[in-house]
C-alpha cells in the first residue's frame, strides 16, 4: 500500500461526510469526492500537516464550482428554451419533408459539413477547425456533400427554387 493509499483511507470518511451533508444527490457527492482526492493526488507533495482541514477546503471549492456549473447549465438551458420557442425554425418553403428525407440519406460527415455551412453559417476555414482537418480538405468535403445532396434532390425530382435559399444554398454552394 502506498502512502497516498493510506492518506486516502485515513481521510475518506471525513471528506465523504463533509461532502454528503452539502450535496443533494449521491452522484454529485461522488463527483465532488473524486475531484477532491484528485486534487490531493496532484498536490500530494505539498499537502500541509492539517490534511483533513486542507481537504475540507478543497472539497468546499469543488462544491462551489459544482454549484456554479449547475447554475450556468440551468441558465443556459432556460435561455435556449426561450430562444427555441420564439425563433423561427428556418425551414425551407414547400415540402420540407422531402428535403429532410434527402438530407437524411447522406452520410454523417456530409450532413455535418452541410449543417456547419448552411445552418451555422461557417466558412470553409471555420469548418476545417471544427472538423480538425486542413482547409482544403474541408472545402473538398463541402463541395462533394453539396453535389451528393443536389443529386438526391434531383433524383427526387425536387425543384430547388421551391425550397428557399437554405436548401438551394446547401445543394448549390451559395450562401
Amino acid at each position: 500500500m502506498t502512502a497516498f493509499d493510506e492518506f486516502y483511507l485515513a481521510h475518506y470518511p471525513a471528506v465523504m461526510g463533509y461532502v454528503r451533508r452539502r450535496t443533494a444527490s449521491p452522484d454529485d457527492a461522488a463527483d465532488a469526492i473524486a475531484e477532491t482526492f484528485a486534487t490531493a493526488w496532484r498536490k500530494r507533495d505539498t499537502i500541509p500537516g492539517e490534511a483533513r482541514l486542507w481537504l475540507f477546503g478543497v472539497a468546499r471549492r469543488v462544491l462551489a464550482n459544482q454549484r456554479r456549473e449547475d447554475h450556468r447549465r440551468t441558465a443556459l438551458a432556460e435561455r435556449l428554451r426561450v430562444e427555441l420557442a420564439t425563433e423561427p425554425r428556418g425551414e425551407p418553403d414547400g415540402d420540407p419533408d422531402a428535403v429532410r428525407a434527402a438530407f437524411a440519406r447522406l452520410g454523417d460527415l456530409d450532413r455535418e459539413v452541410l449543417s456547419l455551412a448552411g445552418w451555422e453559417g461557417l466558412t470553409t476555414a471555420e469548418i476545417a477547425k471544427v472538423l480538425g482537418c486542413p482547409q482544403g480538405v474541408a472545402r473538398v468535403r463541402l463541395h462533394r456533400a453539396r453535389k451528393r445532396l443536389a443529386r438526391l434532390l434531383d433524383a427526387a425530382h425536387l425543384d430547388l427554387s421551391r425550397y428557399g435559399s437554405r436548401a438551394g444554398s446547401l445543394a448549390k454552394g451559395h450562401r
